[in-house]
């Protein structure tokens, strides 16, 4: 009986972890038989668990929203509770735990009923917390939610998109990640008609429905998704840009340098490149030092003048010591 218990709680999981699930993968993923599986799917539907068999190339098992909350052990007053937290937290109130809480409250989202969903959404619209001190732009935690689960299950995304210069368009993207970055989210996703990797602000996307059709998994961008939004935003903010040389090899460098901050191209076995930039000068002059390596400034040559008067002071503030 134990064990049984154990496996449909593991079985429930994985529902509830993405949107289609064949007979054969959730066998396999158990340890058990097919057979087993369809036992199991009806012992979770006894308990009020709504979970639908479909057909097809996708076919399978997938786990619907009920007409009464599944036995999750929260009663509803508990349930709104939850998920009134998660999409507080899912907008950034709470540092650090974003991208959790909106992979959790896409998943209590699927399985609470409507009567419950109306009083959630009620709570969002006609509470108004008050600001922060220095606030982001203002992200829609359905628009969270939605991406999240597009992500989950690989469906192709259409929606309508702000770029940075005020121009609008519609984009077609295989999405992959969302990355919370500061005060802002970015969806990282493969761009259909551009064939490559984009960051897309997530304020500024309007998704379209129904989603499209589902697609193979791609190989992730280099570093992975927070790292690819890193070197993005970064240099998109950036006002000076900067190459430099450094005499050490490029892994040294690499692990004194978050990708925020610079990309490292190796040259050599004990040289490397470094790409940054900054608001400032002396910003770039200050990432330099903390390397505490030996280095050599290509560009540009006001970074030059710049760190030969930072030289000339340091000189001068130890001139009259012993």
């Amino acid at each position: 009986m134990l064990e049984t218990s154990a496996r449909l709680l593991r079985l429930l999981s994985l529902l509830q972890a993405r949107r289609d699930w064949s007979g054969t993968a959730l066998a396999e993923r158990l340890g058990v038989s097919e057979r087993t599986v369809r036992r199991d799917v009806d012992r979770l539907r006894d308990l009020g668990y709504p979970v639908d068999a479909t057909r097809g190339t996708y076919g399978g098992y997938r786990l619907g929203a009920g007409t009464a909350m599944p036995p999750l052990l929260l009663d509803d007053d508990e349930a709104v509770a939850v998920a009134v937290g998660l999409r507080t937290a899912a907008g950034g109130g709470v540092a650090g735990i974003e991208e959790t809480s909106v992979r959790a409250l896409a998943k209590l989202e699927q399985v609470l009923p409507s009567r419950l969903r109306h009083r959630v959404n009620a709570l969002q619209v006609y509470t108004e917390p008050v600001p922060a001190d220095r606030p982001g732009p203002e992200v829609d935690p359905g628009v969270l939610t939605a991406l999240a689960a597009a992500c989950r299950d690989q469906e192709r995304l259409r929606f309508d998109y702000r770029a940075h210069d005020g121009s609008a368009g519609v984009r077609t993207v295989e999405p992959h990640r969302l990355v919370a970055w500061g005060r802002r989210w970015y969806l990282v996703a493969w761009d259909v008609d551009r064939d490559d990797w984009r960051t897309f602000r997530v304020d500024r996307v309007e998704p379209r429905v129904p989603t499209g059709p589902r697609f193979p998994p791609r190989d992730p961008p280099e570093g992975g998704a927070a790292a690819y939004v890193a070197r993005g935003v970064s240099a998109a903010a950036w006002r000076h840009r900067s190459r430099i040389v450094v005499h050490a090899p490029a892994e040294v460098v690499s692990e004194r340098i978050n990708p925020a901050v610079g990309v490292v191209e190796a040259v050599d076995a004990d040289t490397c490149v470094l790409n940054t930039g900054a608001d400032s000068l002396h910003t770039i002059a200050v990432h330099i030092g903390l390397l505490d390596l030996d280095f050599e400034v290509v560009e540009p040559p006001e970074l030059i003048d710049h760190i030969r008067a930072l030289t000339a002071r340091y000189a001068r503030s130890t001139a009259g010591t012993p």
